[in-house]
């Protein structure tokens, strides 16, 4: 079981290398390979449906975040940072043996991915953000999830969420199951500790300081994060590009996996790739 080692737990993550022979575009290979962060509520298995858009040419790299699945689950009074996420996301690349790559974050993922372009910017060849902000959350949210975990657990809590997701009419019934199994399996303290990094993030000052090319994914239904707030984060970045998709919430790279991935991949070829 490949594991990323960090002063604080093991992370668990897979390498995807399907890159087919003649993709080789330079002396290193296949273009650069593509990092995942996922979000609170999800696992590694999320990108599964990127995958037919991408692994032709591009090795893929996606890893279970601190708190959940397989990698470490910290004690209930851990010390959750930005600054360690980031730290995470690094330690995942160095283990799987990545220099420079393109980073792909989701939610929270899409926050911590902006925070690791502003903090080692010569690691990022492109940025793409779904469903994610520059901008936290509040503490109302925090203690509105705390009450919703006191009332009905993990569980109560998940079915709550999925609403806002998803569409009701977005999943097979198949599909919806697997997905509201990952989100139930997520400790308590897990979901409110990674929650409660993004309270009070800022980082709006700093988004002139990204300088890769950089896609923006958002769903036009997201409760959490208005098409107003990416809107907001795509004038203050120089190089980015926004499609907002229609009928779709904050389930946004699930749900339309295949359309994410199409964007990304035509994103990603023109811009050579590396």
């Amino acid at each position: 079981m490949p594991l990323a080692r960090t002063a604080h737990g093991a992370l668990h993550y897979d390498v995807i290398d399907q890159v087919a022979p003649w993709q080789a575009v330079h002396s290193q290979g296949a273009g650069a390979p593509i990092l995942f962060h996922h979000g609170i509520g999800a696992s590694a298995g999320l990108w599964a449906g990127w995958r037919p858009a991408l692994a032709d040419r591009y090795r893929l790299v996606t890893f279970d975040m601190r708190g959940c699945g397989r990698s470490h689950i910290p004690a209930a009074d851990f010390n959750w940072s930005l600054d360690l996420m980031v730290d995470d996301l690094f330690a995942v690349a160095d283990a799987a043996g990545i220099g420079r790559f393109h980073l792909v974050g989701e939610s929270i993922g899409g926050t911590v991915a902006l925070a690791a372009a502003l903090a080692r910017p010569a690691r990022i060849a492109t940025l793409t953000v779904s469903n994610g902000a520059h901008l936290g959350a509040s503490i109302q949210r925090v203690e509105a999830w705390r009450r919703r975990l006191d009332e009905g657990g993990v569980k109560g809590w998940s079915d709550a969420f999925m609403p806002d997701r998803f569409h009701d009419d977005a999943l097979s019934p198949e599909r919806r199951a697997w997905f509201a199994a990952q989100q139930e399996a997520w400790p308590r303290d897990s979901i409110l500790n990674a929650l409660g990094v993004l309270v009070g993030t800022d980082l709006t000052a700093r988004l002139g300081e990204i300088r890769c090319p950089t896609l923006l994914l958002h769903p036009d239904g997201s409760p959490f994060i208005p098409v107003p707030i990416m809107a907001e984060l795509h004038r203050h970045l120089p190089h980015a590009e926004l499609n907002v998709i229609g009928r779709s919430r904050h389930g946004l790279p699930y749900s339309h996996a295949s359309r994410c991935a199409d964007l990304l991949r035509s994103f990603l070829d023109s811009r050579g790739a590396d």
